[in-house]
């Protein structure tokens, strides 16, 4: 059996190009003892795989020249070495990039086709959802009446964020996105108060045109004028929840804080950053208070599918670019 996998070549300096990469066959690993194979079905790509290609220290290891690239997948297993898991079983693990994986058991969680859409544990059910749900409520100790900002608001988690905040009843919910139709989709299907497109004008302007009255929590996906604005715009003793700046993953020189920061210091607000590897505790909860949700259509999510691995560079650099609608996803 072939199995197809994409290698990173060399390391991106600024935007990520196709060079960059190869789409590489080789033979399906066999399952050793303690593990199974998995036939993958779906691939996630995230833009935190941007700063993975690069050997500068964060977080995360970066991924290795002429190696497998790694990312979250949901599959089936046609092969178990495992103990508690036989062929048949659809499982969640992080080995995607490719079409088979061989893992060990200990990194596979199962997941159940029949309760939700095998897609949906790589996004609204899976480590996006949970990003939004801790990232607002335990690192952002979200409460009832606060207003709300999410820049991104039409990605995976930044959707989700705002409309969980609606449903844990904040007092206005204001999302920032790329196009006017993503304003529409966030106003008129999320259920946002307000929303703007960041193109059609300075944010700070917009912000304060959406929230006359301040905020209390920004949610960022994007960095840069975003954050800035966000900051000026934050009420006393507001947070601030920095997830992701992807308006800077691909910057070749080093890009200018916040000119505004005096602001934190005068409104004792708090900035922190949420890494959801630190929140899988809150798993369980998570899934008891959103899947209902999401099974009710409380809690509406988009995903924007992209058919063949041939084609997990380009979906990768279209997260990149904006071109998804929440979640996007590479069905194999």
């Amino acid at each position: 059996m072939i199995n197809r996998e994409w290698h990173l070549l060399s390391r991106p300096v600024g935007w990520p190009e196709p060079e960059d990469f190869a789409l590489v066959e080789t033979e399906v690993e066999q399952p050793g003892p303690g593990q199974v194979l998995v036939r993958n079905q779906y691939l996630s790509v995230d833009p935190y795989m941007r700063g993975r290609m690069s050997e500068a220290k964060s977080y995360v290891a970066p991924y290795e020249l002429g190696e497998p690239m790694q990312g979250g997948a949901v599959g089936e297993v046609i092969a178990s070495n495992a103990e508690g898991f036989a062929v048949g079983d659809h499982v969640l693990h992080f080995f995607g990039w490719r079409e088979y994986a061989a893992v060990d058991a200990k990194h596979a969680v199962k997941v159940d086709p029949q309760a939700a859409p095998l897609s949906t544990y790589l996004g609204v059910l899976g480590m996006t959802g949970l990003t939004a749900y801790a990232g607002l409520l335990r690192v952002g100790a979200f409460k009832e009446g606060d207003a709300v900002f999410v820049s991104g608001a039409a990605g995976a988690v930044g959707s989700q964020v705002g409309q969980i905040a609606k449903l844990k009843g904040a007092s206005r919910v204001i999302g920032s996105a790329g196009s006017d139709e993503k304003v529409k989709l966030l106003v008129e299907e999320y259920g946002f108060d307000a929303a703007f497109n960041y193109k059609n004008g300075p944010v700070w302007e917009q912000l304060k045109e959406a929230a006359p009255d301040g905020i209390d929590i920004y949610f960022d996906n994007v960095g840069g004028e975003h954050l800035e604005a966000a900051i000026g715009a934050l009420n006393l003793r507001g947070r601030a929840v920095i997830c992701g700046m992807i308006s800077q993953y691909n910057a070749t020189e080093p890009t200018p804080g916040p000119r505004n920061m005096v602001k934190i210091l005068q409104n004792r607000l708090r900035v922190e950053g949420v890494l959801v590897g630190d929140h899988y505790d809150l798993q369980p909860q998570f899934v008891e208070e959103v899947g209902p949700w999401v099974g009710s259509g409380e809690l509406k999510y988009r995903e924007t599918v992209v058919e063949g691995i041939e084609n997990n560079l380009e979906a990768f650099l279209g997260v990149l670019r904006g071109d998804n609608t929440g979640k996007m996803i590479v069905k194999l």
